[in-house]
């Protein structure tokens, strides 16, 4: 080969490195691999923030509030490119404070690096950037109307405030966290339910309701409302006239799960929900709930209209005991009831109100003549929901998924962003002296050892 031939040759070598090179830099410029490593996948949306992200099709501006090349600039975007990959429509405007402090007291902005999050022309601010307080702040934005749930009380009911272990303070706040109004009502201060409720809550009363105050609530019912009925064993229903209205029937006792050695709730009476029947509420829902102490209910079918499922359903195995729990053995006697057993029910139909003077409804009330879906929700225990134990395993989610689709919130069923367990890290207190000995004393010792015999290398040459 010439030497002619050999230039040619380096020559057509050197374009194709070249070529290579800038063919790399193109596709690592248009193409982008991620892994993310961490638990709970931190770094990447989790499916709840995309199912919700799906269900906005309008527009997201998340408006920063950083001077620009400022670090805290950066980190923040970095936490919303996330929600930009995965949705067309979402704009970050980034916003100088100290060159537009008119934006900063529109937005009212309290301190530089704040983020607004704004959605068909409601605003929130948000006071971090973690995927929880973001799809936390998207759900309350999700949804313009004042949605109300309305908690009765006068009857012993449970309290939505407080700490107590039986009061539902917990979960009248992850609630309000996902955009719901709550509302205490006693009716005998207030005689009527506010037009505005979107559901009504009947927390186990532990006394009887007044003649007035039933019919106060069957009318609500009568008249196309949303209802969550919690009723623990250990107090009588009550309202016997509404559960005929709607066709179902709560069974006096304590389911008894003969399971319970094996699942671990060291209690025949704890009913723990390893799996569901198809149900609205349930779809999806892949967490285990635990009720302590529930009662059963069955549709007597005596009232037509009402499709009714099974929503938290027991084993055959499992039985209603009608004598007394406390004695340290039960068994399964004739005179109980036994499995499988409705722990819990949904009831749906299409409530259409009539003229005044019974004829057809009015047209001018909408397009469907006013008629609405209604939803109705019973469970035996309320315990569940309590401060005590709305905590454990999916005990919250479920809660937070019968009220939203009680309020025909079914775009955010199943939607909870669960904290990382790796973002915090902590160790015995041998764990914390090894460390400490290592980086105080040992590792210098070695460093200082590792010089001393080099020098000693050195010195012997």
């Amino acid at each position: 080969m010439n030497k002619k031939q050999t230039l040619i040759q380096q020559l057509v070598n050197g374009v194709l490195i070249v070529a290579v090179i800038v063919l790399l830099g193109v596709l690592s410029v248009r193409f982008k691999s991620e892994l993310d490593w961490t638990a709970n996948k931190r770094n990447t949306l989790t499916e709840a923030s995309v199912k919700l992200l799906d269900s906005m099709s309008d527009p997201i501006v998340f408006h920063v509030f950083a001077p620009n090349g400022a670090d805290s600039r950066r980190a923040v975007e970095e936490d919303l490119r996330k929600y930009a990959r995965e949705k067309d429509n979402i704009e970050i405007d980034f916003i100088d404070p100290s060159a537009s402090p008119q934006k900063v007291r529109d937005y009212n902005v309290s301190f530089v690096g704040e983020v607004v999050v704004e959605y068909q022309g409601r605003r929130e601010n948000l006071r971090a950037t973690t995927e929880q307080a973001i799809t936390t702040a998207l759900q309350r934005l999700a949804y313009s109307g004042e949605q109300y749930v309305v908690f009765l009380q006068g009857h012993g009911e449970r309290a939505t405030s407080g700490d107590t272990p039986s009061s539902f303070g917990l979960f009248a706040q992850a609630l309000r966290d996902k955009g719901l109004k709550v509302q205490d009502l006693n009716l005998v201060q207030t005689p009527s339910i506010p037009d505005n409720t979107s559901v009504l809550v009947i927390g186990s009363p532990s006394s009887k309701l007044l003649d007035g105050e039933v019919q106060i609530v069957r009318d609500y019912v009568s008249k196309g409302g949303n209802l969550l009925w919690l009723a623990d064993p250990d107090y009588p229903t009550g309202l016997d006239a509404l559960a005929k209205d709607i066709g179902i029937q709560w069974q006096d006792g304590y389911a008894i799960l003969p399971e319970y050695q094996i699942l671990g709730t060291g209690h025949p009476g704890f009913f723990a929900a390893v799996g569901y029947p198809p149900n609205p509420v349930t779809q999806g829902l892949d967490l285990v709930t635990l009720f302590p102490l529930v009662r059963s209910l069955v549709n007597t079918g005596e009232v037509a209209g009402w499709d009714a499922k099974p929503m938290l359903q027991t084993s055959e195995a499992a039985w209603l005991e009608t004598g007394d729990i406390e004695s340290g053995s039960v068994s399964l006697d004739p005179t109980d009831i036994p499995g499988p057993l409705n722990i819990g029910m949904t009831l749906t139909r299409t409530y259409t109100p009539a003229k005044a003077d019974g004829g057809a409804p009015d047209a001018a009330a909408g397009d469907n003549g006013g008629s609405h879906p209604q939803r109705i929700a019973l469970i035996g225990d309320a315990d569940f929901l309590s401060n005590a134990y709305v905590g454990e395993l999916g005990n919250q989610q479920l809660g937070l998924n019968v009220v939203q689709w009680l309020s025909s919130r079914d775009a955010q069923l199943n939607i909870d962003i669960k904290k990382a367990p790796d973002t915090q890290l902590f160790l015995p207190a041998w764990g914390t002296y090894l460390v400490s000995g290592g980086f105080i004393i040992v590792l210098p010792l070695l460093l200082l050892g590792f010089g001393i015999g080099r020098w000693m290398v050195r010195r012997r040459k």
